[in-house]
């Protein structure tokens, strides 16, 4: 990634509160509405050589309920007869049965190893489907959830390999012609891979373009290019002008290149593997962050400079290029800072955090020399508060109520160095890297249609939301919401398998594997004020926790959320909640 900027994400301080209290258990009803299927979802599970973390990531765990970001309250499935259905909710009371809005052409059955079909819209008016078997299709489908005008039609489809699923398309025109670009997942075996899982993860970046030939227009492949990586991703999605795309994940991706360029990528990764042991080791509290630096035994006191800013650090040993120098992820009070040697001969270094309580995803921006030491004891039994099982918990006990569910030890995430890369589509280098460090990835959401999908990453104990812009290199990832203490409720949720988010914020959700639905309203006015007797102080908003359990014994396939409502899917039933009131 050399020739990468490398950035941070800048959280806004003002969506932030500090002073948040917890979730109260709220046991007002919620409406819900359940429809029978007139056929089954058509679910594959996983073959017994789909065996990998991976296989489950991207297979296992999909999500078969499509939401039309265009046209709100619509969602589709695909059922095992290959038809796409279509459910359209205008009244809660009064639903209809999911109607057919196009059939796949191929025999859903007749292909041993396909994957689950897949759909994703594109823009108002086109859609992408994949079969499951290897075939791609781009549909013109009309103004879609208004049956006059909605017809769907095959404009381009082709045979593109093995089976994938589409991560994610946009609809574009550049240069006065029509272009769809599409993102294909793959999960394929890897004989070179002798150490590892044995596979590797393809993400196929497809670029169809309109070609109008004597008066006859039609949908061509203008380019296909190649990214493989050890990881299926977080989140991957392509700029809504086509020129580049961004990728969340665990480990990076790389475009497949011509043989001189995999020769020069070769002598890359060989220096790579001979990287020794990190440079340096840090840790944290709310006050401080301290640096541990191993330093030869002839090293004295003299030999060793370490300058203090507000913003930079710069450490030096004798007259050798600086071991560590750069920007600070954020500004500390130089004039408290410290540094010693330690007996053991290591350097250890004090940095008083300038703003108090949020937690550092890097220590030098870019710098990926060293190594986060997480601290268990960070896991503070404070915390326990932040769900609890009574609506107004009694403020004179000394210690709030928390809630019954077994809590993890919600720091230790299985994957705690993900990174966020944004791919030019000319280069096909990487332009901007941001090392991601403890931020869980939690969920993607699309607030606007018309921009990148959003990602949602924790943040300490807060979920906060990010929206991508493309077009503003200065401001690429924007810090647009915050939900209070979503990053340490989902930590205790052991089996929950979706989550989403209402694209204007009033709530986030999440589902189990089986019947439970889990609903955070964020803080809302109070119609009475409540009094605070403990602290004094009247209490005006209430954030809210809400539980729903499904009337249905099959697992929960498909999950997603509107600002009214959450659309639940199983095998044989699609469940309709209302959350909010309409406006």
């Amino acid at each position: 990634m050399a020739g990468a900027a490398h950035c941070s994400l800048q959280a806004k301080r003002l969506l932030l509160d500090p002073k948040f209290e917890g979730y109260k258990l709220s046991l007002e009803p919620l409406a819900c509405y359940q429809l029978g299927l007139d056929a089954a979802v058509a679910e594959v599970k996983l073959r017994d050589d789909q065996y990998t973390l991976d296989h489950m990531r991207a297979f296992g765990m999909y999500n078969y309920l499509h939401l039309d970001s265009w046209s709100q309250d619509n969602v589709y499935y695909v059922d095992q007869f290959g038809r796409v259905m279509n459910l359209s909710v205008t009244l809660d009371t009064a639903l209809q049965k999911p109607r057919e809005v196009f059939r796949l052409p191929t025999e859903l059955t007749a292909c041993d190893n396909r994957l689950c079909a897949s759909v994703h819209f594109s823009s108002s008016t086109w859609v992408t489907l994949s079969d499951g078997t290897g075939r791609l299709y781009l549909v013109k489908s009309g103004k879609r959830g208004n049956s006059a005008s909605e017809k769907w039609e095959i404009v381009f489809n082709e045979e593109l390999g093995s089976p994938f699923v589409i991560a994610h398309s946009v609809s574009f025109i550049k240069s006065d012609r029509h272009s769809v670009a599409v993102l294909l997942l793959r999960v394929e075996k890897d004989e070179l891979d002798a150490k590892g899982s044995g596979f590797h993860v393809t993400l196929e970046w497809v670029t169809i373009a309109e070609i109008s030939k004597e008066g006859d227009h039609r949908y061509e492949i203008f380019t296909r290019r190649v990214l493989q990586g050890k990881s299926v991703p977080h989140y991957a999605a392509i700029e809504p002008n086509g020129d580049g795309l961004m990728i969340v994940s665990y480990k990076p991706f790389k475009f497949m290149q011509d043989e001189d360029e995999k020769l020069e990528e070769n002598d890359d990764a060989k220096a790579t593997s001979e990287k020794k042991d990190p440079l340096y080791y840090w840790q944290q509290t709310e006050e401080d962050v301290t640096i541990t630096v191993h330093i030869p035994q002839d090293i004295t006191k003299d030999d060793i400079k370490v300058r203090f800013s507000p913003e930079n650090i710069c450490v030096t040993l004798k007259d050798q290029p600086p071991l560590l120098e750069g920007k600070l992820h954020s500004s500390v009070d130089h004039e408290s800072c410290t540094w010693i040697i330690r007996e053991n001969k290591s350097l250890e270094i004090s940095l008083i955090k300038k703003n108090e309580g949020p937690q550092w995803p890097e220590l030098v921006v870019g710098d990926t020399r060293g190594e986060f030491v997480m601290d268990s004891s960070q896991c503070s039994e404070s915390l326990m508060h932040l769900t609890s099982e009574v609506l107004n918990p009694n403020p004179e006990r000394e210690n709030p109520p928390c809630n019954a569910q077994e809590l993890e030890e919600c720091d230790a995430f299985l994957e705690d160095s993900a990174s966020l890369c944004r791919f030019d589509g000319d280069t096909l280098k990487v332009t901007h890297v941001i090392n991601l460090g403890s931020n869980q990835y939690l969920f993607s959401v699309v607030v606007d249609p018309r921009e990148m999908p959003c990602f949602c990453l924790r943040h300490d104990v807060d979920a906060l939301l990010w929206q991508p812009h493309s077009d503003q290199p200065e401001n690429m990832w924007e810090h647009i919401a915050t939900f209070n203490a979503l990053g340490y409720v989902q930590a205790s949720k052991q089996d929950k398998k979706f989550m989403a988010c209402a694209p204007d914020y009033s709530y986030a959700a999440l589902c189990e594997c089986l019947r439970r639905v889990f609903i955070y309203r964020q803080p809302t006015p109070l119609p009475t004020v409540l009094y605070n007797r403990k602290e004094g102080r009247q209490v005006g908003q209430v954030a809210k926790q809400l539980v729903a359990t499904l009337e249905a014994s099959d697992p929960i396939l498909g999950f997603q959320a509107t600002n009214e409502r959450l659309f639940v899917l199983t095998t044989k039933t699609l469940f309709v909640i209302k959350v909010n009131p309409g406006n």
